[in-house]
């Protein structure tokens, strides 16, 4: 076996600073527990600030110092997402503690092509959720834990720590490592502290029976695991069938833009989820709790937001976002938002194309309906169902791109596709693409059409429609293609049932492109 040990020792105070809007996180920030300092970024350590000072020190000594509660509940929601992101490469993967993930990638090497190109790949994953991460690799789960918390180095947000792959490799490397990263070493440092014992190698030369009997069989237990010598079964986790997730956000939200900034942090957590299944996401649903004015609440007010076509892409999914959000005015401050999806599309993203095809072109369309839908309304953004009925103003209905059909209707038309046809067909085009709201009368000259006072030249027809009798509004045309003397063809017709018995009326029904 071989395990991959994710590490992230700042992730309470990343999952912190994720609440707060963009650039507050500048300066000293740190969290409390029980009126202690648990965390401190770098900025707080430079200025002399460490875990365990009191709260009014520490505010004594930096008076700009941020200071928030440590939440486990937050921490936990930032941990499984890193859990999402880890099972879209292996199903064995399980949490050593609050701030350690665990996977066993020994058969996904194959797949990813050696654990180099897996480590790039997690790497990748792990990025668009901003936490700082050390990995180590080891045949054991507590061996990698143990790892990846030692000695990091390297440079980036994935930093590298030491790695072994065979048995002897680890046990060389764990008895450099300090007996406090063992749980019962750091339960019993004092008393080893005193005996002088500071490195697992000392520990382990130390007779077993002695050591049972003075820190328990647990020390000893836990060497073994993480030297491979005892079993060390563990509970795999599992994916829930609906992704719900929830930020509480630091400061009140008072506009879209810093609502944009916290539901970024759960869009990338819904994306981590939706690779774990290997799917892609097809709608979601943010709700925006508000804050409570003169003893009454707001409703949350909640956007839901369906793509055309599915996607795993975070930077997408927030432009649509920020789509609804530019049209949604809050009614309160928001102090939390929630993200829900359950619907999902199974499969495999799309390949990549060295050369753009008919494909690619369409993604394109599709991308841009999302948009226009998300910017404008859904009913703002329509699509046509052709009609059965000859008249042309009323051959086709236009409906929401994502309604239903209409009565009497077909399947829908595609747009792109008449389009193309149009582009790519060599056979003479009877009906323009282009209708008028209604059609136009025309003034004329001696029976011959006018258009903007110039004479029209008739190059086509008629084309007879007579139909209607029986709803009330019957038509009897004669439909003819006409040449303007700008060399545009525009579409007419000869009204066989004019208001004065005997005078010609011409109507201008369509334009061609």
């Amino acid at each position: 076996m071989l395990w991959l040990a994710l590490h992230l020792p700042l992730l309470s105070l990343e999952a912190f600073c994720a609440t707060l809007p963009a650039g507050v996180a500048d300066g000293p920030v740190a969290l409390l527990g029980q009126h202690q300092l648990t965390h401190v970024n770098a900025q707080a350590a430079a200025l002399g600030l460490l875990p365990g000072l009191k709260r009014a020190t520490a505010l004594a000594l930096v008076p700009q110092l941020l200071l928030a509660e440590a939440a486990p509940g937050r921490d936990a929601a930032a941990l499984q997402a890193v859990v999402h992101a880890a099972l879209a490469f292996t199903p064995a993967v399980t949490v050593q503690d609050s701030l350690t993930v665990l996977l066993d990638v020994q058969a996904s090497l194959r797949l990813f092509g050696g654990l180099p190109a897996l480590r790039q790949r997690l790497g990748d994953a792990l990025a668009p959720l901003r936490h700082h991460v050390q990995l180590a690799a080891a045949p054991t789960a507590l061996g990698a834990a143990m790892l990846a918390q030692w000695h990091p180095r390297g440079r980036g947000d994935l930093m590298l720590g030491p790695h072994a792959t065979q048995l002897p490799a680890l046990q060389a490397l764990l008895d450099e490592a300090p007996v406090w990263m063992l749980q019962a070493g750091r339960e019993h440092a004092a008393g080893l502290q005193g005996m002088g014992l500071h490195t697992l190698a000392q520990l382990r030369a130390l007779p077993r029976d002695g050591v049972a009997r003075r820190f328990g069989e647990g020390l000893l237990d836990e060497i073994d695991r993480a030297l491979g010598t005892q079993a060390d079964p563990r509970r795999f986790a599992v994916l829930p069938a609906v992704f719900e997730s929830r930020l509480e956000l630091h400061t009140r939200a008072e506009n879209t833009d810093q609502v944009l900034h916290g539901a970024a942090v759960l869009l990338a957590r819904l994306v981590a989820w939706a690779q774990a299944q290997h799917a892609r996401v097809g709608a979601f649903t943010l709700r925006m709790l508000h804050e409570r004015q003169r003893q009454v609440t707001a409703p949350p007010t909640e956007l839901h937001v369906a793509l055309a076509e599915p996607a795993l892409d975070a930077a997408h999914l927030q432009s649509l976002l920020r789509e609804r959000l530019g049209r949604c005015q809050l009614a309160e401050p928001t102090l939390e938002l929630r993200l829900h999806c359950q619907n999902l599309v199974a499969g495999h993203a799309p390949n990549g194309e060295l050369f753009p095809t008919r494909a690619s072109a369409d993604e394109g369309l599709t991308r841009l309906l999302e948009r226009l839908r998300a910017r404008l309304g859904d009913h703002q953004v329509l699509r046509l169902l052709p009609v059965a009925d000859h008249r042309p103003e009323r051959a086709t209905q236009a409906v929401p791109v994502q309604g239903g059909a209409a009565p009497n209707s077909g399947a829908a038309v595609d747009i792109a596709e008449v389009l193309r046809a149009i582009a790519t067909s060599t056979l003479p085009l009877h009906r323009p693409a282009w209708l008028l709201p209604g059609p136009l009368p025309l003034s004329t000259r001696d029976t011959q059409p006018l258009l903007q006072g110039r004479p029209l030249q008739l190059v086509s027809g008629p084309e007879r429609i007579e139909t209607g009798w029986w709803d009330g509004a019957p038509v009897a045309r004669d439909y003819f293609i006409a040449l303007a003397e700008d060399g545009s063809l525009v579409w007419l017709y000869r009204s066989r049932m004019p208001a004065v018995p005997g005078e010609v009326t011409w109507f201008l029904q369509g334009l061609f492109a």
